[in-house]
């Protein structure tokens, strides 16, 4: 299978700019005939429904949610970036571009991040446009602030709360055109397969989640935006619910996967407290932009303090290590989030770790609270404040920018992060691998599109903090109302697709025998034993580090769980009702098999880069070492039987424009 990307000819910052003038158009009039599916309701999915029903097209749009707004983007705190150089520091689009091709350690392709770049700056106006609140400065500008892997202040927020905001903003873009009825909305509905007519995508089989019953929906073409898939670890930042099923279901259909073993491992997360926890929670990188990391220097003073005996106040500025400062002197605490989680478990690894588990550090803001003491201090008249004063003082302007992360840690772990360091280690949280697409974020598949996270194109092996929003909200609302176009101008004379066609029933009966598959195993084990055991094995083996033997192990090992999923797994009730372990035990069968497929990758990909480290291929510093003249390409397996091997599929990556270097932030 021959993979064209579909890049536009020409250089790279006049390439989105020329396509847009000369793409080819689908006038209002043609377009109220044509029908477009969208699955998911997060940034990318409500931003891309409201917009295309905007511009007259018929939109289905579907979410297993009760709401579209309790979609996975409300949970993004930190900020979303964009190339406005409000603060004159240096920033262009250029400067973003170079940034996120850096930041994914050269494995993404240039078009797409150069058009993620041009659009982001367009991404703020639409926001404020809608009302949302970002942060403002003393008079009335926008704020900015530092994120990991760069060097100036692109990042804009909306306090602790920036992905709930924004997607406020996109949901009611969306209630307007469902109000008008250019958009239909369909809630509690889980896409379970796409519907192909003729090669092309056509429609999809979904389920009623409330009444179990399998419904039809047909569309000129589909476009999914349906999240990462993280929840293979089964610990991890993401919602509960979150999962690959519906980009799962494309690929048993011949969607390409793209990148699978590219999983982001966020380092400020709360620590594992134990074998009971379901869910992790994420402290947002905004807090390493105030925040120190740190570990006791002795590894006596960290014993001390996981026993109990010591506390972080106990250890004097001389016996702490601040390791990010030390070890990258040029961006400190800033570096990019695959490199400040291996240096984190470098440390605890060598029994540095701050918690019971022994896998902690600290995050501490004291130097913080000082320094905007004294500063809110002076411009307050006051040039010799005590120490209260300064605490206070300082104290009061971390609360404005961080408080409700503060007092969402404090709930959690029971200490006061004011007072005490916060505890923080490192946890699954984003995936940059997804559904492979080209230039139009069109899959393999004629008229199946994908969008935001559940495709691979923007990050390459590692994603820069404060991008998922942007990438988000550029696909839905500055991306696929374009390139969707080079799609549908060509169906204008198509009718409206049948859901009577046999392509449906076909479909429909496939999926009803499925499920009827699980309740019919009749075991002894609970999907979530799977589901934790699982997650055990990708953490133990793909997870911060990763080596030959270890994959080859998990590999076999999921082969065995597979096995004995579908030997020995319980699920009750019926399919035609309301069944949330039925739901479960089809999202925990697809999460089985994308980790096979995401340890095949990891295997295969004889480098390290971002967030997949191979222990074997580290520079002498322990830092990750590419090996660019063999793996400098886009890894795409197609995997319709899982019977058989998986197919990998070359998408070789073409740097003009940047040179390949090994990342540095020292």
């Amino acid at each position: 299978m021959a993979l064209k990307n579909n890049v536009p000819e020409g250089p790279l910052a006049e390439k989105w700019t020329n396509y847009r003038g000369s793409m080819p158009l689908v006038a209002p009039n043609n377009k109220r005939r044509l029908e477009v599916i969208v699955v998911g309701t997060g940034l990318a999915g409500a931003s891309a429904a409201a917009t295309m029903g905007e511009l007259g097209y018929n939109v289905k749009c579907f979410t297993f949610h009760d709401s579209p707004r309790r979609a996975h983007s409300i949970a993004a705190q930190g900020g979303i970036n964009a190339a406005k150089n409000y603060q004159n520091d240096g920033d262009s689009v250029w400067r973003l571009f170079y940034d996120t091709i850096k930041g994914g350690d050269y494995r993404s392709r240039e078009a797409n991040v150069h058009r993620l770049a041009e659009a982001s700056v367009s991404i703020i106006d639409q926001a404020v446009a809608q009302g949302v609140p970002l942060a403002r400065e003393y008079g009335g500008l926008l704020a900015n602030r530092s994120f990991g892997g760069v060097q100036v202040s692109r990042t804009f927020y909306a306090r602790g709360q920036t992905g709930q905001q924004l997607l406020i903003g996109a949901y009611q873009a969306l209630s307007r055109q469902i109000s008008k009825g250019s958009v239909t909305m369909y809630n509690r509905h889980e896409m379970l397969d796409l519907v192909k007519i003729d090669g092309k995508a056509r429609g999809i089989i979904a389920r009623n989640l409330l009444t179990g019953k399998l419904e039809r929906h047909a569309a000129h073409c589909v476009v999914m935006a349906t999240g990462g898939y993280g929840n293979v670890f089964y610990l991890s930042t993401n919602a509960m619910g979150s999962n690959v099923s519906a980009g799962w279901r494309t690929v048993k259909r011949g969607a390409l996967f793209a990148n699978p073993c590219y999983t982001q491992i966020h380092p400020t997360c709360i620590p594992v407290s134990g074998d009971y926890q379901s869910k992790l929670t994420l402290m947002s990188e905004s807090l390493r932009n105030d925040g120190r990391v740190w570990v006791p220097a002795k590894v006596e003073d960290a014993k001390a303090i996981r026993e109990g005996r010591k506390t972080a106040l106990d250890i004097p500025e001389a016996d702490r290590d601040y390791f990010l400062e030390r070890r990258y002197p040029a961006f400190g605490n800033l570096v990019p989030r695959d490199v400040a989680s291996r240096a984190a478990k470098v440390e605890c690894d060598k029994g540095h770790g701050i918690v019971a588990t022994g896998n902690g550090v600290f995050l501490d803001f004291a130097e913080a609270i000082e320094r905007y003491g004294k500063s809110a201090a002076h411009s307050q008249g006051l040039h010799n404040p005590g120490k209260d004063i300064i605490t206070k003082l300082g104290t009061a302007v971390v609360e404005e920018k961080y408080g409700n992360l503060f007092e969402m840690y404090e709930k959690i772990s029971g200490e006061n992060p004011y007072k005490f360091p916060m505890k923080i280690y490192p946890a699954v949280h984003y995936t940059m691998g997804g559904i492979w697409v080209d230039y139009h974020l069109e899959t393999n598949i004629p008229g199946l599109f994908c969008l935001g996270e559940a495709n691979f194109s923007d990050h390459g092996a590692n994603r820069l903090g404060a991008s998922a929003l942007m990438q988000g909200l550029a696909d839905g609302y500055f991306v696929i109302p374009y390139t969707i176009g080079t799609f549908l101008s060509k169906e204008i004379r198509t009718p409206k697709i049948s859901r009577d066609a046999p392509e449906f029933a076909a479909a429909e009966a496939d999926v009803h025998k499925r499920l009827q598959g699980f309740l019919d195993i009749q075991g002894n084990q609970s999907v979530e034993s799977f589901h934790r055991r699982l997650g055990k094995i990708m953490w133990e083996y793909c997870g911060m580090a990763r080596n030959a033997e270890g994959l080859k192990k998990a590999i076999k090992l999921i082969q065995d769980l597979r096995k004995e999923f579908y030997s020995d797994l319980f699920v009750p009730g019926k399919q035609d009702e309301f069944n949330p372990e039925l739901e479960k035990a089809a999202r925990v069968a697809d999460f089985i098999e994308l980790g096979e497929l995401f340890a095949v990758d990891a295997l295969n990909r004889n480098e390290s880069c971002g967030g997949h480290f191979r222990e074997e291929y580290a520079t002498p510093e322990g830092e990750a070492m590419r090996v660019d003249d063999e793996f400098t390409y886009t890894s795409a397996w197609e995997w319709t039987d899982v019977n058989s091997e998986p197919i990998l599929h070359k998408e070789e990556l073409i740097f003009d424009n940047v040179e390949l270097k090994t990342r540095s932030y020292k």
